[in-house]
């Protein structure tokens, strides 16, 4: 797939990122990527966490025929800018100027915004408004406020926890829920973007905006097709999210996938673990989110197409 680096203007930044064209003359159909939240590049990495999920995603599209752009968050890799002081709302912002960009180039056609985890919201945003917005991919997409979803996580990774660490939690009668509420109290009386607890900086305003955000206002205003996908094993985002997505957009197909973690990797052990991740992340996309989203763009792009109907298959289930 032919690539070059480009540069986005945004907002008090640029953004630097790869877009992706298919061998062959266009304009061809094209998929913004946007990754979930953390100091994130191009490819969906992180320092020390390379999970690749954005470059996987790149590629698959472009299997599919498909052009994408995928882009350093502000402040990450060969973006300027600070990634700490950048809120929800600024990030979504970058997003937008990222969609600017791509539908600006002669080489695309109709555009879909492609998001996991976080940025999975941020895609529903897109969707729900941007007309230059064809449809949706959303990848471990949540349908609780930003705080609940923080306090849901918390929950199922003290489930990840050793036996001993477990029997700790039981003796000291410690309500992991009722903990994790108090630190995010904290975070919610704040002011200042960056804020120091327990000697680490936090980006306190991406933090708030975060947990005041709810996701169904845009999730209900979706009229474009849409593909919700999210595994059995996500610990991060509860996949009974999914049963509410497809209740809220009348024109998603949602499945939840079997064994499926929130990396989109296959999870053989019995729970997912956020320790994990980085192992996992040198196995490939797992084959069920790819056959997924492969039938899906062919729909989309199809001149017969129509409303796309929900349906489960081999080795997930339908919501």
């Amino acid at each position: 797939m032919p690539e070059s680096d480009i540069t986005i203007e945004a907002t008090g930044a640029t953004l630097a990122g790869t877009f992706t064209t298919p061998s062959g003359a266009g304009p061809f159909p094209a998929a913004l990527i946007v990754a979930g939240s953390g100091p994130l590049d191009r490819d969906g990495n992180a320092k020390r966490v390379p999970l690749n999920a954005s470059r996987d995603l790149a590629r698959l599209l472009d299997g599919q025929g498909w052009a994408t752009l995928r882009f350093d968050k502000r402040g990450v890799g060969a973006s300027t800018g600070a990634y700490l002081p950048t809120g929800f709302q600024d990030e979504l912002a970058d997003v937008e100027a990222a969609l600017d960009w791509l539908a600006s180039r002669p080489e695309t056609g109709p555009i879909i915004v492609v998001g996991h985890s976080a940025g999975a919201s941020m895609a529903a945003e897109l969707a729900r408004g941007d007309t230059r917005i064809a449809g949706a991919i959303m990848l471990a997409v949540t349908a609780k406020t930003g705080e609940d979803t923080l306090v849901w996580q918390a929950q199922e990774v003290a489930k990840t926890l050793p036996g001993f660490a477990r029997f700790v939690l039981r003796v000291m009668r410690t309500d992991v829920a009722t903990q994790q509420r108090k630190a995010l109290d904290k975070l919610k009386a704040t002011t200042g973007d960056v804020v120091r607890m327990q000697g680490v900086r936090v980006n306190a305003k991406w933090m708030r905006e975060f947990m005041a955000y709810d996701p169904m206002p845009a999730l209900r205003d979706i009229s474009v097709p849409v593909l919700a996908l999210t595994g059995t094993k996500d610990v991060q985002v509860d996949p009974a999210d999914l049963a509410v997505v497809a209740d809220a957009v009348a024109t998603a197909e949602t499945h939840v996938l079997t064994d499926v973690d929130h990396i989109l990797r296959i999870e053989p052990a019995p729970v997912s673990n956020v320790q994990h991740y980085k192992k996992q992340a040198r196995n490939p996309m797992a084959p069920q989110v790819e056959s997924r989203i492969v039938d899906w763009l062919a729909t989309v792009t199809s001149p017969a197409r129509t409303t796309v109907p929900a349906g489960g298959g081999e080795g997930d289930t339908a919501s």
